[in-house]
């Protein structure tokens, strides 16, 4: 696997992922405080997206980054054979 290079949008990514961290927690004692399913269920939809988001975000600006990369350099299969493989988590 490929290191991946620091982003613009990592920084921001990280901070949405501990936010959903930190949520999924608290749903974690609502179900194990007996909290309503409705209730629970919806705060789950709402962890399900800050992390989809953050996946959509993460996965953008990879293709940003490399689109442009391999316009430019010689690295070209490596960075599409990247391309390829990140595409599959759309």
């Amino acid at each position: 696997m490929a290191k991946l290079e620091l982003h613009a949008t990592h920084p921001a990514v990280v901070k949405r992922l501990k936010r959903a961290n930190g949520h999924l927690m608290s749903v974690i004692n609502m179900i194990e405080s007996g909290q309503s399913c409705t209730d629970i269920a919806q705060q789950l939809h709402a962890v399900e997206k800050a992390i989809q988001q953050a996946k959509r975000t993460l996965i953008q600006d990879h293709i940003d980054h490399c689109l442009d990369e391999a316009i430019a350099g010689p690295a070209n299969v490596q960075v599409v054979a990247d391309f390829k493989a990140i595409t599959k988590y759309l």
